[in-house]
Order: structure tokens, then sequence, then C-alpha cells
């Protein structure tokens, strides 16, 4: 392993840990940089879908990826609940996209749109019945579970950065049962601490900030 990659997986180790173990606290910095990076993944993933390339694999992808990127980084910094409605969509989309993948179903046309119909509902579920924290809890604990044992799995080369945007709940699967129980098992630690941790404490929403 190189000396960079050796600091990259280190870095997002830490990361992984801190999001799993802490993200709620956290949450108010963490809604911008989330809403970025899923709006990154989401944009690209959907030229996939639609074009059947890889992810990543083309210039289009990538532009419309950090177009989507950017729009929902600057909404979820301006307004708060709809940067809790991406957050809470991610975490839809991550579970319709999953799902799908479980199945054995590529990123298609059909798991996009499972993906995005999931997100929604989620999105929609969380602001009407008020359940904002949990899902911060729940969506944290997994993200962080899931850094860290991709991080692993993409250091051991198990995985590539295209297994990673595309469907690496399958690929984790075929490789090895237990890369799924580890990540069942962190996300499960992370969220039962998050919820002892963060017993007293509540999120304060912010302003519109325009």
């Amino acid at each position: 392993m190189s000396f960079e990659l050796l600091c990259m997986t280190v870095i997002a180790l830490l990361v992984g840990v801190v999001l799993a173990f802490n993200g709620y606290r956290l949450f108010l910095v963490l809604l911008p940089i989330w809403g970025f990076f899923f709006g990154f993944g989401l944009g690209a993933q959907t030229i996939t879908a639609i074009f059947g390339d890889g992810f990543l694999a083309t210039t289009t992808s990538w532009v419309i990826g950090f177009i989507v990127a950017l729009v929902f980084a600057v909404l979820s910094y301006l307004f708060y609940i709809v940067g809790v409605a991406i957050f809470a969509g991610s975490l839809g989309y991550a579970l319709g996209v999953g799902i799908m993948g479980l199945f054995g179903l590529d990123l298609t046309l059909i798991t996009w749109i499972v993906g995005v119909v999931v997100a929604i509902i989620v999105a929609g579920a969380t602001l009407l019945l008020n359940i904002q924290k949990w899902v911060i809890l729940l969506a944290t604990s997994l993200g962080g579970a899931g850094v860290i044992i991709g991080t692993f799995m993409f250091a051991l080369g198990v995985i590539s950065p295209a297994d990673i945007g595309a469907n690496a709940v399958r690929v984790a699967m075929a490789d090895s049962f237990w890369w799924l129980l580890g990540f069942l098992v962190l996300a499960g630690l992370g969220f039962a601490a998050q919820v002892k941790n963060t017993a007293t404490f509540e999120v304060e929403p912010y302003e519109n900030r325009i």
C-alpha cells in the first residue's frame, strides 16, 4: 500500500468512526457536506441508470454529479427543512437501491426509480411524523459503518470505485457474508452509542439563511 493510499485510508476510517458514533451532534456541520456527496452520487447514478454507462465513466456523469451536488449542498445550507428532507431522502434512496441489489439487480433505470420513490417516501414521512432525530441517528450510523467497511474493502482490493458508486451492497454480499455482518454490527453499535450519548441533546434548527 502506498503512503498516499494509507493516509486516505486512515482519514476515511476516522471519518467513518466519527460519523457512526457522533454524527447527530455534528449534524448541522454535516448537513451541506452530506448534501454535496449525496447529490454527486445521485447525479452520477442518474446518468448511469439512463444511459447504462459505468459509474463516473463519462464526462457527463461527472458534470451532472457536480451540478446536483452543488444544488443540494447550497439548499441544505440555506434551508434547514430542505436539508433534512435531502438527508432523509438519501437514506431512503440507499435503502431502495440496496434492496434491489439484494435481489441481484444492478443500477438500472428501474433500480434508480425504486430508489427515488423510497427516498421521497422516507423524506415525506420524516417531516410529517417529526422523526428527524431518529432518522439522523439511523442514517449517520449506517453511513459511518458503510464508510468504514467500504474503506477496508477498497484498501484490500475487494471493490473498485465503480462498485462503491454502483452497488456496493451486492458486491459485499457476493464477496463474503462477513462484510455485511460487520457492516450491520458497526451500524448497530454506532446507533446504540448515539442514542445513549444524545439522550438529553437535541439539534437546534437554524433560520433560513436567505
